[in-house]
């Protein structure tokens, strides 16, 4: 299979943002309401989904987008002192150099993607659809398809929750696992993968694909 296009996540794929999460999440729980979680307990977070996570800290759909504006305009405050993964700018500009369309689709804020990718890396993205919920993503990337030209089989979202392989599924493109985020690898491999990367330089392979 060729891929003409590739679809990243964001928080947890592109960007190093696991540990300012963590460190904020307390303090967001406070602040709508429902359960505090136990650091030392993080090991065992990452084996579960997004809606067992939602029922452990006991917090009803409708407070998610709540919680993820506040998480958004955190992160805005702090964007400076979050870093991309060691080797994701340069597996972007390898992909862009082999003519792979790229796209983001992230339920982060595009401001806040634009501001961590910084501006040369901006520049190589054609296409960033952000702000969504977590649970929204497959229109999203349906919708990078269709702007783009792209048949679902040409292209491949990369991303690191069990989120992102249910959207790759219902827009009918292959999902990529990365092995360095939220979730752990052998909760994704549960929910199934077409492809795996061990670390960020692997992302070099969808060229190749």
């Amino acid at each position: 299979m060729t891929y003409r296009l590739a679809i990243f996540d964001f928080d947890g794929t592109l960007a190093d943002s696991f540990p300012f999460f963590l460190s904020v999440f307390n303090t967001i729980a406070d602040r709508h309401s429902f359960k505090r979680i136990d650091p030392s307990r993080v090991g065992q977070y990452r084996h579960y989904g997004m809606r067992q996570m939602m029922e452990l800290v006991g917090m009803p759909a409708w407070k998610l987008p709540l919680a993820s504006r506040s998480f958004m305009a955190m992160m805005k405050d702090n964007a400076d002192a979050i870093p991309l993964f060691d080797g994701v700018a340069e597996a972007l500009q390898h992909l862009a150099a082999q003519d792979v369309r790229l796209a983001v689709v992230s339920s982060n804020s595009e401001h806040n993607v634009r501001r961590i990718l910084g501006p040369e890396l901006t520049s190589l993205v054609g296409r960033f659809e952000c702000g969504m919920s977590i649970f929204g993503k497959a229109s999203r990337i349906r919708a990078v398809l269709k702007d783009c030209g792209v048949a679902a089989e040409h292209a491949i979202y990369v991303g690191d929750q069990g989120t992102d392989a249910e959207a790759s599924r219902k827009a009918g493109v292959a999902f990529g696992a990365v092995h360095w985020g939220y979730a752990a690898i052998e909760a994704l491999r549960k929910v199934g993968c077409d492809d795996e990367f061990t670390t960020p330089h692997e992302l070099r392979r969808i060229a190749e694909s």
